[in-house]
């Protein structure tokens, strides 16, 4: 336990860290912001890049490892999805806020960071495969089903799934992670490894991504708070802590990934909810509330959920 805690516990440090950094008036949401900017569009693409373009993966199929992380996905979104219409009592548009609280992960910024520490430069790999995908896909269905429960809910004419998919479409072209992505994939196709001072200084650059992420996390954190919704938070934060891992982790074994990629998968889908959810949320203008809530209660909890995740499959 002692092992796992020291390489679990500096995540969730660091985050604390950034939140008191912005708590005490050290420095302002606006530099985390700025970090985060930064982060997400420098940092962690050159990470992918580098990662992808140096991986050996040995001719392994990525089919089994989507396959084995999106049933996780299903399964969480479906299960907050009706905690909220039919327990709690929300509209379709909170359904589907719900089920994108209880499946979209943190992996950029937490579980990048959490599978580096604990399952090494194989879990980095099974990461970024997951990643060449993860975002486009999560981002593409949670707005895509959004907008038809807008139509429904309301009455509205709804924009239809090809203008919704080309609009995210021609966004994510543009997203950094799936520019870094392309470009490791690019050099891994060619078959040259990088040359040594362009790999060091991406090297360099790439190594902020963990530390800085947290830390920005952190500071971003204080914009949400508990907003209220602390019932159904809870239900939907332990539907994303608990089942949603338990569920990758049945998969995995089912489909026979290898222990570091299960090990990774499940690492990864164990950690809190991403601010994606809040983005949705804020687009819509629907369930700010709740998305702020499960983000902010699963990030705390997470400490112990994550550790015992990590405990279980180290």
């Amino acid at each position: 336990m002692t092992a796992i805690a020291q390489d679990v516990l500096p995540i969730f440090i660091l985050i604390l860290f950034g939140w008191m950094l912005v708590r005490f008036k050290i420095l302002s949401t606006a530099v985390g912001d700025g970090l985060g900017a930064f982060v997400f569009n420098v940092a962690v693409p050159m990470l992918l890049f580098r990662t992808i373009a140096n991986a050996d993966f040995h001719g392994a199929s990525p089919f089994r490892l989507w396959v084995s992380y999106f049933a996780g996905v299903l399964i969480a979104w479906t299960i907050g999805h009706l905690i909220a219409t039919r327990l709690f009592g929300r509209d379709r548009r909170e359904g589907v806020l719900a089920g994108v609280s209880a499946a979209f992960a943190n992996n950029v910024f937490i579980g990048l960071p959490l599978v580096e520490r604990t399952v090494g430069p194989e879990g980095i790999v099974a990461m970024s495969i997951l990643l060449a995908i993860h975002l486009p896909l999560m981002m593409i269905i949670g707005t895509v089903l959004m907008e038809r429960a807008e139509q429904k809910t309301s009455g509205q004419p709804s924009q239809g799934i090809l203008a919704v998919s080309r609009q995210v479409g021609l966004n994510l072209l543009r997203n950094p992670l799936v520019i870094g992505l392309v470009a490791g994939m690019v050099v891994q196709i060619i078959g040259g490894p990088l040359p040594k001072m362009i790999d060091g200084l991406v090297g360099q650059v790439a190594g902020t991504a963990a530390p800085l992420a947290l830390i920005s996390l952190g500071m971003t954190l204080n914009k949400y708070g508990m907003l209220g919704n602390v019932r159904i938070a809870s239900t939907i934060s332990a539907v994303k802590l608990v089942v949603m891992p338990a569920s990758v982790w049945l998969t995995s074994h089912l489909l026979g990934l290898s222990p570091q990629w299960t090990a990774a998968l499940v690492l990864t889908s164990s950690v809190p909810t991403g601010i994606n959810a809040w983005l949705i949320a804020n687009r819509f203008g629907v369930g700010q509330g709740l998305a702020a809530s499960v983000i902010t209660l699963s990030t705390a909890v997470g400490v112990l959920t994550v550790s015992l995740w990590a405990l279980f499959l180290l």
